[in-house]
């Protein structure tokens, strides 16, 4: 193996690198953090909104039904009080009218106290609604601010990942292909340093120091490589 042909590996290795390097910040941009939390928190505040104004829909419903039962009582209560004062009934059919009239008056007074207790939860429950779909207002505010960040950062971080991979086509056809193998073979296992300079007997790659025997051991190899984490080495 020519010595022009790890050097051009070793320039793959730079450009691979830096590929890796941004491809690795893509996904661990701060704001990704962030955005997640916001996710999380707006179907937290979603689901929240869905109960508020389900039991919200509860209360005005019973709300209805009560103020139409109190019409209903209030008008039945009106009409029994003509026949009593219209006259002409039997002091039995009078008293039994009274009782009636007074029993009516008693309904319309646990009505109008069950209208006011159901006045009072829908204003506490509208007003707990609010806050809540406020806060989903804002919420989703921010989230589309970092979705707006994270788009324009991974604009540019494709733009360069992109660029990379041009820069790289320039150095694959100039790489023996049983050595480009090896090198794609390797990647993968070892945190994508494939190759790495032999340097004062120290492996560049997991900074073994190898004794005179170990590293001409190493140099019989073709292509040398390293004898603890294997990797491809290029004598210095």
């Amino acid at each position: 193996m020519t010595d022009k042909a790890f050097l051009d590996l070793l320039d793959l290795q730079a450009v691979d690198t830096e590929i890796d390097q941004q491809l690795h910040l893509r996904g661990s941009l701060p704001e990704l953090d962030e955005f997640k939390v916001t996710h999380a928190t707006l179907t937290q505040l979603a689901e929240k909104a869905e109960e508020q104004n389900a039991e919200l829909t509860e209360t005005l419903s019973a709300l209805h039904k009560a103020e139409g039962e109190l019409e209903l009582t209030e008008t039945k209560h009106g009409s029994e009080e003509m026949r009593m004062f219209a006259g002409g009934l039997s002091a039995k059919d009078l008293t039994h009218l009274q009782a009636e009239i007074e029993m009516l008056g008693r309904q319309i007074e646990e009505a109008e106290e069950e209208i006011l207790g159901l006045l009072e939860t829908r204003e506490q429950q509208e007003a707990a609604l609010a806050e809540t779909n406020k806060q989903l207002a804002d919420v989703e505010s921010r989230s589309a601010a970092l979705e707006a960040a994270i788009a324009e950062q991974w604009k540019e971080i494709d733009a360069q990942v992109a660029a990379g991979q041009e820069r790289r086509k320039n150095f694959v056809p100039l790489i023996p292909e049983d050595l480009y193998d090896l090198y794609e073979k390797l990647r993968p296992n070892k945190e994508g340093i494939a190759i790495a300079r032999l340097l004062e007997g120290v492996c560049g790659g997991c900074h073994l120091s190898m004794s005179p025997a170990e590293r001409h051991e190493v140099l019989k190899e073709d292509p040398p490589r390293c004898l603890q984490c294997r990797r491809i080495l290029v004598p210095q």
